[in-house]
């Protein structure tokens, strides 16, 4: 782990590191490959990835996108969507079938095929998580489903919900890297408004919009500050499709071919004859 990423970090003969983690532990990483040998360092950090969905979107994909985007690999996956933005119109029907449909998540174990829902990864990231929801319940977020350990041997977490997330709080800042739901409404028509919302963040790694208007649609997925926007859909990576983040989500590119520029170098030769 950190003894053996350090010492790649440190050393003279390596020329171009790449990095997939933490914010935190980039900045580290990044500082020690300056001052080692001014290393090549591609980074693919945090995330907070905002989705938002659409009064004017199909509701049942939006609900299943919404789930799939959070509840994906019990939420250990890097662009998760953070925070869901659902227009008021449709929020409170949108989080009634939210609801409907983790009730309906099998917990269980991973390897068997009708599992839905498996533990997180190790105990320290569970206790994590549980102060996280901790947090959001303190700060008067609405915790409408989930938010405690499941009576199980095993490190299973209620896939949670939060409604009335507001801008200042903690859970709506904050990356959980865990199965946690949360959700903020914003205002019927107010497209340019949730926009500047989503992009109030210090992350830039992915986003989502759901709509059937292509033009709010080109619209929104071009003002998202993320590296992957993603439109009626979540999580739908290719090889082919250079993906890296903005801002504090780091920088280069995995997959694609800029990835492959990433472990090259332009060199110019110069002739006179």
């Amino acid at each position: 782990g950190s003894v053996c990423g350090q010492a790649i970090a440190d050393h003279p003969d390596v020329r171009k590191l790449g990095f997939t983690g933490s914010t935190e532990i980039g900045q580290v990483i990044m500082k020690s490959c300056a001052v080692s040998n001014l290393k090549k360092v591609s980074l693919e950090l945090g995330g907070k990835s905002p989705f938002i969905i659409f009064a004017d979107c199909d509701l049942d994909k939006a609900v299943r996108m919404g789930m799939s985007s959070v509840f994906f690999n019990k939420g250990e996956n890097c662009i998760a969507a953070g925070r869901l933005f659902v227009e008021e119109s449709i929020h409170d029907e949108f989080v009634s079938r939210v609801i409907e449909e983790c009730k309906k998540m099998v917990i269980g174990d991973p390897l068997n095929r009708g599992t839905a829902h498996g533990p997180q990864n190790h105990k320290a990231h569970l206790d994590k998580l549980l102060e996280y929801i901790d947090i959001g319940v303190k700060e008067s977020a609405t915790l409408v489903y989930g938010g405690k350990r499941v009576d199980r041997p095993g490190y299973f977490l209620h896939p949670t919900v939060f409604t009335n997330v507001e801008d200042h709080m903690y859970i709506a800042k904050e990356e959980s890297f865990g199965p946690i739901m949360i959700i903020s409404k914003f205002g019927n028509g107010q497209v340019e408004e949730v926009v500047a919302r989503a992009n109030n963040t210090e992350f830039g790694l992915a986003s989502g919009v759901m709509t059937k208007d292509i033009g709010k649609a080109l619209l929104v997925s071009e003002k998202l500050d993320a590296g992957t926007c993603f439109v009626n859909t979540y999580n739908k990576t290719d090889v082919a499709a250079p993906f890296g983040g903005f801002k504090q989500s780091g920088f280069g590119k995995d997959l694609g071919e800029e990835a492959l520029h990433e472990y090259l170098k332009t060199k110019t030769i110069t002739f006179e004859y």
